[in-house]
């Protein structure tokens, strides 16, 4: 038995990265998944590989209207909704003094408000018992230089989340929210196993477990959170950083020789 099975999950950017991790592992423990992406491409290979237990749409996760199809198509698909994932987001270097107000509003149009109204459009077919999972960042706090359109977006996820389970607490819908560390994913830009080593060399340093952490990593995190195995968890965060947000002063760049 899967932990799953005859759940139905929709999980935005699912088509790479985290979210194609969460879909495969959603998939393996019996859940019905439908994906979103930007690119036909790869959610054309997600579906081939990952078999008629999964329905992609090419979605904008920006636009209200394209939650909604993805909404209808999960329901029209497999006969309803119990998980929601909002994994997709951008990010994008906005450094203070250098920054062009349209690149500072797509990537809060995209990690905000399209997750608002991705919940938003999910929330008439999601009964008692379902579970909504946000993704959020250890960067939210981590103070990096150059991404403060990325720190507020995760931020406000956080908030957002908080205020999300209070209102949906009296029907019984579970909102919680899954925080990543640096992960080997493709946000980084690395388009190569050299480039990503070498980023992992850098990165790494400020992380106590001193790598960075692997997208089915984060999955199982979503998975435990999308089950009934945490049935009485509403309204937290679970980091999944290798201890850079609540330790960092164990980091390697610390320790002494």
């Amino acid at each position: 038995m899967g932990k799953l099975n005859g759940k139905v999950a929709l999980i935005t950017g699912g088509s790479s990265g985290i979210g194609l991790a969460a879909a495969k592992l959603f998939v393996a423990e019996g859940a019905k998944v439908v994906i979103t992406g930007r690119n036909p491409v790869t959610l054309n290979e997600t579906v081939k590989e990952l078999g008629d237990q999964v329905v992609a749409v090419q979605a904008d996760a920006a636009d209200p209207a394209s939650g909604e199809k993805a909404v209808a198509a999960a329901v029209e698909k497999f006969g309803g909704l119990d998980i929601v994932f909002a994994n997709a987001g951008i990010s994008a270097q906005t450094p203070t003094g250098g920054t062009e107000l349209a690149a500072f509003e797509e990537v809060l149009n995209i990690n905000v408000t399209g997750v608002f109204f991705t919940v938003q459009a999910a929330l008439p077919h999601l009964k008692a018992g379902a579970s909504i999972i946000l993704n959020g960042s250890v960067l939210a706090k981590a103070g990096s230089p150059g991404y403060a359109a990325y720190a507020a977006s995760k931020g406000a996820v956080s908030s957002m989340a908080r205020v999300l389970a209070s209102e949906l607490s009296p029907r019984g819908i579970r909102v919680n929210t899954v925080v990543p560390g640096a992960t080997k994913t493709p946000i980084w830009g690395q388009t190569t196993p050299e480039g990503l080593a070498q980023l992992e060399a850098v990165l790494a340093r400020a992380i106590p477990l001193n790598r960075l952490g692997e997208p089915e990593e984060i999955a199982k995190a979503a998975l435990f959170l999308a089950s009934d195995d945490s049935s009485f968890i509403q309204g937290t965060e679970i980091s999944v950083d290798g201890g850079a947000g609540a330790s960092p002063l164990g980091a390697p760049i610390y320790r002494h020789k």
